[in-house]
C-alpha cells in the first residue's frame, strides 16, 4: 500500500504523552527521528464517520494522496451537494458509469457500495459504537465487507477513532520508512516489520506516523544529493 500522506492529514492532533515519547525513544534510531521532527503531529478526524472514513479510506487505496482527495472532491460536487459527505441512498442512485466518471475504479466502485449498502441496512457501527469495540473485533467484522481489508480499517482505528496502538504492517510508506530508519536492504515483510515494531505497543500509531515521516525524509533526502 502507498504512502498517503495520512501522516498530515489535517484534524485535531492525537496527543503524545510523556510515557509514550519515552517508550519509542527507547529505540536508539527512533529517538533520533524524534529528535529530528519533533512531536507526532497525527490528525484524528473525530467529527467523521465510520461509514464516511471507509469510503474515503477506498478512495485513497493505491494512490498518491493528493489524486484521491481530488477524485473525493469530484465525487462530493457530483454526488451530493458540493459540501456534505454523498450519503448511502446518493451512492445507490448513482450508475457505474457516473462513480468510473469521478475517478473509481470498478474494484472501488464495487467495495464503495458495498459499504453504503452495510451502511444503509444499520450494520455499520456508528462512531459510538466503534468506541465500545475493540481494534480486533472492528478489524474482523469490517473486513467482512466486500473491498475493505485490514489496512482499509487500520485507517479508521488510527485517523478517525483515535487508537494509539494500532500498526498498519502492510503499509508501503510504513515499510518504506522502516527501511530506511534502520538501513535494511530492502523494505521488510509485512509479518518481519510486526515483529520489529512489537516494542514500541502500546504506542503503535505514533510509530507508524514516525516512519511514514523516515520514509518521507529519505525521499528528500535522495532528492537533495541526486546530480542536477
Amino acid at each position: 500500500m502507498p504512502d498517503l500522506n495520512l501522516a498530515r492529514r489535517p484534524g485535531d492532533n492525537l496527543p503524545m504523552s510523556k510515557a509514550a515519547m519515552a517508550h519509542l525513544a527507547q529505540d536508539g534510531r527512533m529517538a533520533a527521528l524524534i529528535a529530528r521532527v519533533g512531536p507526532p503531529r497525527l490528525g484524528v478526524m473525530r467529527g467523521r464517520s465510520p461509514y464516511e472514513a471507509l469510503v474515503r479510506a477506498i478512495a485513497h487505496q493505491q494512490l498518491h494522496g493528493r489524486a484521491a482527495e481530488a477524485i473525493l472532491g469530484r465525487f462530493i460536487q457530483f454526488a451530493g451537494d458540493g459540501t456534505a459527505f454523498p450519503q448511502p441512498g446518493q451512492i445507490r442512485a448513482l450508475s457505474d458509469i457516473q462513480m468510473r466518471g469521478v475517478g473509481f475504479s470498478a474494484a472501488k466502485t464495487a467495495a464503495i457500495r458495498a459499504i453504503a449498502l452495510h451502511a444503509e441496512a444499520g450494520r455499520l457501527p456508528s462512531r459510538r459504537q466503534a468506541a465500545r469495540l475493540s481494534d480486533a473485533v472492528l478489524i474482523e467484522r469490517l473486513s467482512e465487507i466486500r473491498g475493505v481489508g485490514r489496512w482499509t480499517v487500520e485507517m479508521l482505528l488510527i485517523f478517525t477513532l483515535g487508537r494509539q496502538d494500532v500498526l498498519p504492517a502492510a503499509d508501503f510508506g510504513v515499510a518504506e520508512g522502516c527501511r530506511a530508519l534502520y538501513g535494511l536492504a530492502e523494505r521488510p515483510h509485512p509479518r518481519d516489520l510486526a515483529a520489529r515494531m512489537q516494542c514500541f505497543a502500546p504506542y503503535r500509531s505514533y510509530a507508524a506516523w514516525y516512519l511514514w515521516r523516515a520514509a518521507d525524509l529519505a525521499r528528500q533526502d535522495a532528492a537533495a544529493i541526486a546530480p542536477v
